[in-house]
């Protein structure tokens, strides 16, 4: 029998790196800007500009989507560039997997996403769940982590840099429905994500902090 296909958007940054690793015996497709080295043999690395994504995606019919895209709009460089990551893209390749009959799409958020807020950053976040909602995938996971602790590529973000100093004092003071606030590891959040896909039970569910942690264990 075929094993159902996985698909992953963001293999390059933290959890889509860990996504990676925890995969075990698990094939992937990873779908990527540029080159990756050193990856497990099991998985096909498929190379192309983002905008072609969407019809890749489509082309590829995966049963799972998974997108652990994500940037900050210091890194991005501007609002719009932000947006075009972390909202444009994600929803491009959403409708490319829709064509194709994908089942399932699980996608790493962020705690506090609200399409209301006045955060644009997690405005836009909340805007792109909203939109994933409305492609009426029979499976939809959204994983809603704090800050993420582990090791990253590229250059240290300051400001990250500097939460994860303060987290364990941080995360000591967030109780009760607080909890969702705490930092949680990009390992973490992989390994949940790994135990998601392949689900049977249709419907959105929203993982956040202790969720993921049940799911990871």
């Amino acid at each position: 029998m075929t094993t159902p296909s996985t698909l992953l958007l963001g293999a390059t940054g933290m959890v889509g790196q860990a996504v990676i690793a925890q995969a075990g015996d698990r094939s992937l497709t990873i779908l990527a800007r540029r080159e990756m080295e050193g990856l497990p043999e099991q998985h096909a690395l498929l190379v192309a500009p983002p905008e072609r994504w969407a019809d890749i995606v489509a082309v590829e019919r995966p049963a799972t989507l998974v997108s652990c895209l994500g940037t900050t709009i210091r890194q991005a460089g501007s609002k719009a560039a932000f947006r075009a990551v972390d909202h444009d893209l994600i929803l491009a390749a959403a409708r490319g997997a829709r064509m194709a009959g994908t089942r399932q799409m699980i996608v790493v958020s962020s705690v506090g996403a609200s399409a209301k807020s006045r955060n644009f950053y997690l405005k836009t976040k909340g805007e792109t769940e909203d939109g994933l909602r409305a492609l009426g995938f029979e499976r939809l996971d959204i994983l809603r982590p704090g800050l993420l602790m582990g090791e990253r590529a590229g250059p240290t973000r300051l400001g990250e840099g500097i939460a994860a100093a303060a987290a364990p004092l941080t995360d000591a003071l967030l109780h009760g429905s607080l909890r969702r606030y705490r930092s949680i590891r990009g390992e973490t959040v992989a390994r949940a994500i790994v135990a998601l896909i392949g689900i049977a039970q249709p419907g959105v569910r929203i993982h956040e902090n202790d969720a993921m942690r049940r799911l990871a264990d």
